[in-house]
């Protein structure tokens, strides 16, 4: 009878060249590996976003908006941005490619190292910004990832925002702040007329007093400024009050989520943007502001959405119509 063991047959050592031929398969193995790696992250980067991306869609055309509406003053750096920018409003497929917002993340921080440190702050934010974007874009859920980043940048720039003014600038919580920048930003002189109460000659002679002396000069007459009530309370409504909302929105955006609803954060946001930018000289801070609000919105608030496109659009208005100017005259 024929057994079924087979038997055992000695092992036989591997050749030179079956030694080579592994080692040489092993390597072009790993070659691969590294290889698709990076095929990967480049396709991440270059290829547009193969997501429904109609969640953020405006609020990528509204960023690119921003940086045509208010171009750099770095020559070099600056027609980059303007056609980056363009082309990603034109094209959707540039606009959905997340090197376009990691490029345009790169050169709005170039242009904050030359003029260094005079940006402001909201050209920090707007590079943090369009990072955000890109980084959103490359991941699996862009809508989900945008919305996310918003809402902890808002969140960190109101929380530093009270940190500096109410804890580290002595300046801002006397009121003195706000006290000179009214009369000494000629941005503000028409809401100073309007509402502080003061006319063109006497903005005019409180800017002589406090024009700086040369060193070691003194006045024989010292003369006071020029401040009646009205000024001194817009003063510090322009003090506490902003710095009351901003601490808000601090605590509305960095508390977690499921403690606050959805419309409170959108309604204080969106009072913040109407009330502050009404006045201050800085439209890029609430075009930025309005459309990281927007990001947060899904995609069946349409209420919502509509109502930060509008928020966006007034704060256009206010910088484009002298309305404070225009209602001075008229109560003249």
């Amino acid at each position: 009878m024929r057994s079924c063991i087979s038997p055992i047959l000695p092992r036989r050592a591997a050749t030179d060249w079956e030694v080579g031929a592994l080692r040489s398969a092993t390597q072009a193995a790993r070659r691969g590996l590294r290889t698709t790696w990076w095929i990967r992250l480049w396709n991440r980067l270059v290829l547009p976003a193969s997501h429904d991306l109609r969640e953020i869609e405006v609020v990528l055309k509204l960023t690119a908006i921003i940086l045509l509406l208010r171009p750099f003053d770095v020559w070099w750096v600056s027609p980059f941005v303007l056609l980056t920018a363009g082309l990603s409003l034109l094209f959707p497929t540039v606009r959905r490619r997340p090197i376009t917002w990691w490029l345009l993340s790169t050169l709005i921080a170039l242009r904050v190292v030359a003029v260094w440190p005079l940006s402001d702050n909201h050209v920090y934010l707007l590079a943090y910004w369009c990072l955000a974007i890109g980084i959103a874009l490359a991941g699996p859920v862009p809508s989900v990832m945008l919305a996310r980043s918003s809402r902890w940048l808002l969140g960190a720039a109101f929380a530093c925002a009270v940190l500096w003014k109410a804890f580290l600038s002595p300046d801002y919580r006397d009121e003195r702040f706000f006290r000179v920048t009214l009369m000494t930003d000629d941005r503000f002189a028409e809401a100073v007329m309007l509402i502080g109460g003061l006319t063109a000659d006497q903005i005019r002679e409180n800017r002589a007093v406090l024009e700086p002396l040369p060193e070691g000069a003194e006045l024989d007459r010292p003369r006071g400024l020029i401040e009646p009530p009205r000024l001194r309370a817009f003063a510090a409504v322009a003090t506490w009050g902003g710095l009351a909302l901003e601490g808000l929105l601090g605590a509305l955006y960095l508390l977690p989520i499921r403690w606050i609803p959805d419309l409170a954060r959108h309604t204080a946001l969106m009072l913040f943007c109407v009330t502050t930018y009404a006045l201050a000289p800085v439209a890029g801070f609430g075009w930025l502001i309005a459309t990281m609000g927007l990001a947060q919105c899904p995609s069946d608030g349409r209420i919502v959405r509509a109502a930060y496109v509008a928020v966006f659009f007034l704060v256009l208005l206010y910088s484009e119509i002298p309305w404070t100017g225009v209602l001075a005259s008229w109560m003249r």
